[in-house]
């Protein structure tokens, strides 16, 4: 189902503002993350942003960090309330797997509490060996 918003990697599009306040304030993942830390994190990966054709108003969101050759984690996927259900996630993340299809890479990782189905329809899958993963974890 093609979905009516239209799906840029240009950064120069990105409401930085309206990102944070989606991730800190309505993404589990991201409650309360400060705004100069979303920054960082923009200005180190690879971003996508979905817009309406119409107003052009960003209305989701997904992130990439990756070395562009082996590794890639896609993290941040976000559609606004009012956006939900029309396919744009799925298209998001359709757009992600179609960027970095070119480079070859062996591994695209991310996370879900909830939204495992999205991300199995665009071919990933749990990780066949999680014991060999190790996470070191600061705050």
């Amino acid at each position: 189902m093609p979905t009516p918003y239209e799906i840029s990697t240009d950064p120069t599009r990105l409401d930085a503002a309206r990102v944070h306040h989606w991730l800190s304030t309505d993404a589990y993942w991201a409650l309360g993350r400060s705004r100069e830390t979303q920054d960082r994190a923009i200005a180190g990966s690879l971003n996508f942003g979905a817009y309406d054709p119409g107003t052009g108003e960003q209305a989701g969101y997904a992130r990439v960090i990756t070395d562009r050759a082996t590794f890639a984690w896609l993290c941040d996927v976000y559609v606004t309330p009012a956006a939900r259900g029309r396919g744009l996630g799925r298209a998001l993340v359709e757009a992600v797997c179609d960027h970095l299809e070119p480079y070859g890479l062996r591994r695209t990782l991310l996370a879900t509490h909830d939204a495992h189905g999205l991300y199995e329809r665009a071919g990933f899958r749990p990780l066949e060996r999680p014991g060999h993963w190790m996470a070191r974890e600061t705050r």
